[in-house]
């Protein structure tokens, strides 16, 4: 439809046959497995190509895809994982990890994946949370894997399999259980309801909860997304670690529409409008801050991007003007999929900073803090239901408890509703840091900091940064006798590089001498975010200076 058809149109009307839209959709929508996907896209695009890790010159076709990771599910059936085994997965984005999900899909077997970037510590919890029985490990991160202090108990070290070059920690190579594996489809009956990923999410009581993840779970969001797009595109970019849940999503939203996912190592603010231009992308995730410094010429090839991190309201409305390329905020999480969505010609909501309408399966609604609905316009509590929500928290009766109402959860998420359904994004009513796509919760870092002998106590609260969407930042109270320091700065830095992933560990280190607290000695956290500068006299440990 042309942009003034779409004007002349009552925005009432245009909603309402986006309503009656998601409502065919969603009776057109036929359940499948994500090994049952894979089957049927190699019969149905055989050739075409599949994946293209660029970087690495890696790339399978469809066809290739699948037979693929019937070999890789004899072989780890023929090392001894049966349906419904835990598998811990530590791999960087290169082939041998995409093809390890669908084998262990087919198997009916659940992937845990571990971050890459986990220190022992947080490796060993992962695993023992999990009781993962086997673990396939990428020969760049071996020597950490093997430093866990506290062995899993459930985890024997010759279950352990190696990807690259042999180690002495590692049970077996995948290279040679590969040896002779058929390519025929492994006989295992693996079902919608079944676990197919436990996906640790950091959540405010410190370590991250495990996330059940369904195969229904995402057949219902990687569709939903598949028909956010305003057509079928044939060439998209990912640039997301296949570890973090996003990365199986897109690849399957690619699978739905038969296109080809160009997968990067990681983001890169200076290539990534090299990517766009060298692979004629169509449709991508694009960070805003990317976004603001590409040329018209660089993202030709573009037809619709999804903003990630969460544009500005200003950043979408240039970036449509000067591109007229479809740019729109949606809303998701690990533990819902898609919460929200755009589908049909509304452009007013989208370009008004909205993250859309209801997805497809989904009810959303708003709840005050006594439990009653929260009324049009005014700001309430994020509560969704609908199928293909995640099974709850894997071995967390408390936290499953405290999150769902009957069949409602609780995002923890903060938002307003229009009259025409559309919502938009106030806060957080959780204790969290999302920084680059990950969540951090505060109570970890803030559980770390104080291990350190000279903190009295601490508060690690967000930073806003245009890049990174937040950043985290420490606010920290000494001990009686101590005195701030360039010294003690790095000691807090390197203490926390030591037990926190890199992107936990805090950019942000300030000092004072009493944390704000109320009548129950409890920090008032929003004290230290609103104030002019939340960055004056802290230490900035990326650039190494006080600002």
């Amino acid at each position: 439809m042309s942009a003034v058809a779409v004007a002349n149109k009552p925005i009432e009307q245009r909603v309402a046959e986006a309503y009656l839209r998601i409502e065919t959709l969603e009776a057109e929508f036929r359940t499948v497995t994500i090994g049952g996907l894979l089957r049927e896209r190699a019969g149905t695009h055989a050739s075409t190509l599949a994946i293209n890790i660029f970087e690495r010159g890696e790339c399978l076709t469809y066809a290739q895809l699948d037979h693929e990771s019937n070999r890789y599910a004899h072989a780890l059936q023929g090392f001894g994982v049966r349906k419904g085994d835990r598998i811990g997965v530590m791999l960087p984005n290169r082939i041998e990890f995409f093809i390890v999900f669908f084998a262990i899909a087919k198997l009916g077997g659940v992937m845990v994946p571990v971050n890459m970037r986990f220190t022992p510590r947080e490796i060993e919890y992962v695993l023992s949370d999990t009781q993962a029985t086997f673990a396939i490990v990428d020969e760049t991160v071996m020597a950490a894997f093997s430093a866990m202090d506290c062995w899993p108990d459930s985890l024997e070290k010759q279950k352990i399999i190696g990807v690259g070059q042999p180690f002495s920690t590692s049970g077996a190579l995948l290279s040679a259980l590969l040896n002779g594996a058929p390519e025929s489809t492994v006989d295992v009956a693996a079902a919608p309801d079944d676990l197919a990923v436990i996906a640790h999410t950091s959540g405010t009581t410190g370590f991250p909860k495990g996330c059940m993840l369904t195969h229904e779970w995402f057949a219902v969001s990687a569709y939903d997304w598949a028909h956010f797009d305003s057509c079928p595109y044939s060439r998209y970019l990912c640039w997301s670690p296949f570890f973090y849940i996003l990365g199986p999503m897109q690849l399957l939203k690619c699978f739905y529409q038969g296109g080809t996912l160009y997968q990067a190592q990681q983001l890169s603010s200076s290539k990534f409008a090299e990517w766009i231009e060298d692979y004629a992308i169509e449709s991508c995730l694009l960070p805003e801050f990317i976004a603001r410094h590409v040329s018209r010429d660089a993202v030709k090839s573009l037809k619709q991007v999804t903003c990630s991190l969460g544009w500005s309201v200003e950043a979408i409305r240039e970036f449509r003007m000067k591109f007229n390329i479809r740019a729109a905020n949606i809303y998701g999480m690990a533990e819902i999929g898609m919460g929200s969505a755009f589908i049909g010609d509304v452009p007013e909501m989208e370009e008004a900073g909205s993250l859309g309408h209801r997805a497809m399966f989904r009810q959303m609604q708003l709840v005050n803090e006594d439990g009653g609905p929260t009324p049009i316009g005014e700001v309430g509590e994020l509560w969704v239901k609908g199928r293909g929500l995640f099974s709850g928290y894997w071995n967390k009766p408390e936290a499953n408890a405290a999150q769902f109402d009957g069949e409602w959860f609780k995002t923890g998420d903060l938002m307003r509703r229009n009259e025409l359904g559309y919502y938009w994004f106030v806060g957080r009513k959780k204790d969290m840091i999302r920084r680059s796509n990950e969540n951090i919760a505060a109570s970890e870092v803030e559980a770390i900091v104080r291990e350190i002998s000279e903190v009295a106590d601490v508060a690690a609260v967000p930073v806003v940064d245009a890049r990174r969407g937040e950043e985290v930042k420490i606010v920290v109270e000494l001990k009686s006798g101590f005195q701030s320091s360039e010294w003690l700065v790095k000691r807090i830095v390197e203490h926390a590089r030591g037990r926190l992933a890199a992107f936990k560990v805090p950019r942000y280190i300030a000092f004072t001498p009493k944390l704000p607290r109320n009548s129950s000695e409890k920090i008032v956290k929003r004290d230290l975010v609103n104030v002019p500068d939340p960055l004056a006299g802290a230490y900035d440990s990326e650039e190494g200076h006080w600002r």
